[in-house]
């Protein structure tokens, strides 16, 4: 009698374990964030900046969600744009182009554009590419990449090689991410969805 009633009073103890387990929704460091190697907070980064690539499909997904994730964490986002090979490199020249030129953070709709336009087709032309890229500027009273004078050329570097920096210290080698408070990046494959996501970043935003 003992013995079944030890029996049955461990296998409810490990049920409860187990139950706790699953409701537990508290994120977890090296699954769902990490921890920088070194803090970017001397750069000012707003509270959540997302890191990405024009070139990236998962990131043209991502921008998809963000006004979500800007909904459900009550921040408005910053975007940090790779520059870790070539093809990076093109699109944070397009990409920093229009933020120098607007002061701000492209809309939702001219981020899409820019998206659509770095990852034509491979057959597409240099030609067709650069018509299109001049169009997504020429659209919103911009100057075309292609066309900056040389102070503007000197100030788009400028950007370029901020954004470099930043990445370069964070040792960021993979995008679509998010750096929260400059000192986490949020694992983005360590999650089911957005709402996910966003639990992790609102939970970062207040850990110490």
């Amino acid at each position: 009698m003992k013995k079944n009633t030890r029996y049955w009073l461990a296998l409810i103890t490990t049920l409860l374990i187990l139950a706790g387990c699953g409701d537990n929704t508290t994120p977890q460091k090296g699954k769902q964030y990490d921890e920088l190697p070194v803090s970017l907070a001397t750069y000012r980064l707003p509270a959540v900046t997302e890191v990405f690539s024009l070139t990236c499909g998962h990131c043209r997904s991502m921008e998809k969600v963000i006004p979500e994730l800007e909904k459900i964490t009550g921040e408005t986002f910053g975007k940090l744009h790779v520059t870790f090979n070539e093809g990076a490199q093109i699109g944070a020249m397009i990409y920093y182009s229009a933020v120098m030129q607007l002061e701000a953070i492209p809309d939702h709709a001219m981020m899409e554009q820019l998206f659509s336009v770095v990852q034509m087709d491979e057959e597409v032309t240099l030609s067709e590419r650069k018509e299109a890229i001049d169009l997504a500027f020429s659209q919103r009273g911009l100057i075309s990449p292609y066309s900056l004078d040389d102070e503007q050329q000197k100030q788009l570097f400028q950007e370029i090689q901020l954004a470099d920096d930043i990445s370069v210290k964070g040792q960021i080698n993979a995008v679509p991410t998010f750096i929260v408070k400059g000192k986490y990046l949020v694992i983005t494959s360590g999650h089911k969805d957005a709402a996910d996501i966003a639990n992790t970043i609102s939970y970062l935003l207040t850990h110490p």
